[in-house]
C-alpha cells in the first residue's frame, strides 16, 4: 500500500510504539489523516522510568511523559483517549471500541503492548501490586513509603529492577522466582552471577530457584508468600513480575494469527493493510525467524519499519535486538540474542572491577554482546553481530 492509497491511519495502542509511529509517518511526509486510539486516558508515556525513576520518587509522573502537548498537536493526529479496543473487522479496516466508536482506516496499526500475567488469587487482595501502567507505579510507590518487608515474585529485568528501586528505598527486600539467579534467562549464568552478588551485597534476600505457590493472606491483605519448597517468606508487601503476555484477546474474532503476539511477515505486516509494532508483535526475522521483543529501542525502531511499510517502501525489517537495564550502580546494555547455549568471553574490562564487556557466541559466531558499565565499549562491538548477521543465514 503507498501512500496515495492511503488517506487515514488508525493506530490502536497510545503507546511509545504507538507515537513513534505517528512521528515516523510524519517525519517521512504522509500528508493524511491519523487516530490513536488509546485505552489509558493519559496521552503518551515512557514505561522504563516506572520501575526506576518514578518507583524512587525521583521523577513527578508528568516526567514521564514522551512528549509535551504542543508537540503532540503539531503531529495533526486525533488522539481518542480511555476508549479500549473490542474488536477488529479486518475485511472493512473497522476498529470496535468499549464506548461503541467504529472507526475505520485505510491501514490499521496494532500498538496494543502486553499485560502483566498474575498470581491465583491476587485480584482484590491489598498489597500485591503489578507494574505496567503509570497508576501501577504509583499505587507501588504509595505501598513502599509505608511497607517494610516486600517480596518480588520473579527474577527477570523488571523484577531485579524493582527489587533495586526498592531496596534503594531502605525496604527488607526478597527476591523470589524459579531461576537460580537475577536474570539468568536474558544474561546467562555467568553475568546473573555478577548480578546475585550485587544484589546480595545490597541487603537483597534471594530466595531463587523456586516458585512461588500461594499467596498468603488475612483480611484481604497480603502477609506473606509461600514457596513451592514449603517456605513462607513474611511480606507486607508483594510486587508480582512474572512476565507478560501481549494484548491481544480484542482480536481473537478478527481472524489474524495470534500466537504469542500478532504473527506478521518481515515487513511487520499481520494482513492486507493492518500492522503490528512493538511488545505486541511477533515478526519474521529474517535471521532470526519469529520473534517478539519487549523493550523500549524496539518499539522506536519497529514503528520506523512500520511507517515505511505504510508509505510503500518494501524492506524488511531486521534489526539487532537491544535492550538495557539500570539496577543499583550497574547498567547493563545488551545488543543481539543471547542464547542459553551461547559461549560466554570477556573481551574487555573486567568482572571484579563490575565494569566489562562480554561476548556471546554461538558456533564461533558473535549473537550478542553485553556491557556493564562499559556502554561505548559494548556499542562499538555491536558491529560483530551486524557483521554476523550480514553473513549468517536465517535461524529457524
Amino acid at each position: 500500500m503507498g501512500s496515495t492509497d492511503c488517506a487515514h491511519v488508525l493506530v490502536v495502542g497510545a503507546s511509545a510504539a504507538g507515537l513513534s509511529t505517528v512521528e515516523s509517518l510524519r517525519r517521512k511526509g504522509y500528508q493524511g489523516a491519523i487516530t490513536v486510539l488509546g485505552d489509558e486516558p493519559h496521552a503518551p508515556y515512557d514505561r522504563p522510568p516506572l520501575s526506576k525513576q518514578v518507583l524512587s520518587g525521583a521523577w513527578e509522573p508528568e516526567r514521564a511523559q514522551l512528549r509535551p502537548p504542543a508537540h503532540l498537536e503539531s503531529l495533526n493526529a486525533e488522539f481518542v483517549l480511555g476508549d479500549p479496543a473490542t474488536s477488529l473487522d479486518v475485511a472493512n479496516r473497522t476498529v470496535h471500541t468499549a464506548s461503541g466508536r467504529s472507526l475505520r482506516a485505510d491501514a490499521i496499526v496494532i500498538a496494543t503492548g502486553v499485560r502483566p500475567r498474575t498470581l491465583p488469587g491476587q485480584d482484590g487482595l491489598a498489597g500485591v501490586h503489578v507494574l505496567r501502567t503509570l497508576e501501577d507505579s504509583l499505587a507501588l510507590r504509595a505501598d513502599l513509603l509505608t511497607a517494610s518487608q516486600l517480596v518480588v515474585v520473579g527474577e527477570g529485568v523488571l523484577g531485579a529492577e524493582i527489587t533495586a528501586t526498592a531496596s534503594a528505598l531502605g525496604l527488607d527486600v526478597t527476591m523470589t522466582g524459579p531461576q537460580p539467579a537475577p536474570m539468568a534467562l536474558q544474561v546467562g549464568p555467568l553475568v546473573s552471577g555478577v548480578l546475585a552478588d550485587l544484589h546480595t551485597e545490597r541487603g537483597v534476600k534471594l530466595r531463587l530457584g523456586t516458585g512461588v505457590s500461594e499467596l498468603l493472606s488475612a483480611d484481604g491483605r497480603v502477609t506473606g508468600v509461600r514457596l513451592a519448597t514449603g517456605e513462607e517468606l513474611p511480606a507486607d508487601l508483594v510486587a508480582v513480575a512474572i512476565g507478560a503476555v501481549p494484548t491481544t484477546q480484542w482480536l481473537a474474532d478478527s481472524g489474524i494469527r495470534l500466537e504469542n503476539g500478532v504473527v506478521c511477515d518481515s515487513r511487520c505486516r499481520a494482513a492486507e493493510g493492518v500492522y503490528a509494532v512493538g511488545d505486541v508483535a511477533r515478526w519474521e526475522h529474517e535471521k532470526f525467524g519469529l520473534i517478539r521483543l519487549e523493550n523500549r529501542t524496539n518499539a522506536t525502531e519497529q514503528a520506523a519499519a512500520v511507517a515505511d511499510a505504510i508509505l510503500g517502501q518494501d524492506r524488511p525489517y531486521a534489526p539487532v535486538p537491544y535492550f538495557w537495564t539500570d539496577q543499583f550502580d550497574a547498567k547493563l546494555q545488551v545488543h543481539g540474542v543471547l542464547r542459553p547455549e551461547t559461549e560466554v568471553e570477556v573481551v574487555e574490562g573486567d568482572i571484579a572491577a563490575r565494569r566489562f564487556v562480554a561476548e556471546y557466541r554461538s558456533g564461533g559466531v558473535v549473537t550478542g554482546v553485553l556491557g556493564w558499565n562499559m556502554p561505548k565499549q559494548a556499542r562499538q562491538r555491536r558491529q560483530h553481530i551486524v557483521d554476523a548477521l550480514v553473513e549468517a543465514s536465517p535461524v529457524s
